[in-house]
């Protein structure tokens, strides 16, 4: 009896931590902004998969390597690729993807991105829907590649990009 009870307890010493081990979980962000201008003349900046550097104060140059794929060199001098997987003119929407990481320039393993313009009063609504998981996907990430890294990160780059762009139909720089 006593051997089966410490093969018991021992079991549970074993078993227990891979109940708790989970990895990551998938994080979201939906944010949204109006922008004083109509839909299809926000539609052309946004579209142009090739020209993010000319509306998005994070980016400072992009590159495209082939169609639907683009190299971005944010401020911080990292670079990360994305690659384009849908683009509708006629529902002005368009979704992408994180295609080659750079955790040490973006906190993320992985993303995608889905941009929608709707027409309203004001003009146009900017909706920036993110999907992703954090940098570090182990068990126990340290602080700069959690998730609330990842989602402050998302969150920052996606209202600072469409501030950027509503900045400019506002007569301010970008």
């Amino acid at each position: 009896m006593k051997i089966w009870a410490i093969a018991l307890l021992a079991g549970q010493f074993l078993v227990a931590p891979l109940v708790f081990a989970h990895g990551p979980t998938p994080q979201k962000i939906d944010e949204k902004v109006i922008i004083p201008a109509p839909v299809e003349t926000v539609w052309k900046q946004v579209a142009d998969f090739s020209a993010m550097a000319d509306w998005h104060p994070d980016v400072v140059s992009e590159e495209v390597p082939e169609e639907g794929t683009r190299v971005l060199t944010l401020k911080n001098e990292g670079e990360i690729t994305e690659s384009l997987d849908e683009q509708n003119d006629k529902t002005h929407m368009m979704s992408y993807r994180l295609l080659e990481e750079n955790i040490e320039a973006f906190p993320v393993s992985f993303y995608t991105v889905t941009i929608q313009l709707t027409s309203v009063d004001a003009g146009t609504e900017m909706s920036w829907q993110g999907r992703f998981y954090r940098a570090d996907t182990s068990n126990f990430p340290p602080e700069n590649y959690s998730d609330e890294a990842a989602v402050k990160a998302m969150q920052d780059f996606a209202l600072n990009g469409m501030n950027g762009l509503k900045s400019q139909y506002e007569g301010k720089s970008k």
